[in-house]
């Protein structure tokens, strides 16, 4: 079944539509959230009450937009809300080390490093910059897309994902320079 078939026969009753939906997206909303957030824990969170909140208000889902785009538009706004929260309690953002780990890794233990200064580097960026490029690089989302979940107009999105990418060349050369 399509999404938009799973969300009809959900709002007609089929608990195990909506089931269906979470599995096939719950992967990518976690992946998405643990990056913006840092922590495995916090992104559960977001991605539940994410999914939580897609339940309540699935009657006003339009069907012309895909399903995981009217899902991420959510979830992005309960990982800016989380972030906010956190921000009050705590300035920086500290990366999960499990959730790191768990990563599938491959090749040698070269590519696990380049992995981590990767992750290192994007945690990095400024907020608005992280989102997009995840949101474009990792989640694959068109600027279209990332238009809709966003609120943002495209030449917007573009500059950010521009310097996110500016900003980890330079943030990985600077980590090379180091290590050498």
């Amino acid at each position: 079944m399509t999404d938009g078939e799973l969300v009809h026969s959900t709002l007609n009753g089929n608990a195990q539509a909506f089931t269906e939906l979470v599995d096939r997206h719950a992967a990518a909303c976690i992946r998405y959230a643990t990056r913006m957030l840092g922590e495995r824990s916090d992104a559960e969170d977001a991605a539940q009450e994410s999914f939580l909140r897609a339940h309540r208000a699935l009657a006003s889902y339009d069907v012309r937009l895909p399903f995981r785009t009217w899902l991420f538009s959510i979830l992005i706004n309960r990982c800016r809300t989380a972030m906010a929260q956190r921000a009050r309690r705590q300035a920086r953002i500290v990366l999960d080390d499990e959730a790191l780990e768990s990563a599938p890794v491959d090749g040698d233990q070269k590519s696990a490093d380049l992995r981590d200064e990767i992750e290192w580097a994007v945690a990095q960026l400024p907020t608005e910059q992280r989102e997009a490029f995840l949101l474009r690089h990792v989640e694959e989302l068109s600027y279209e897309e990332m238009a809709t979940v966003t609120g943002l107009g495209l030449s917007a999105l573009k500059m950010r994902v521009k310097r996110a990418c500016e900003r980890l060349k330079i943030l990985l050369v600077e980590g090379a320079n180091v290590d050498d």
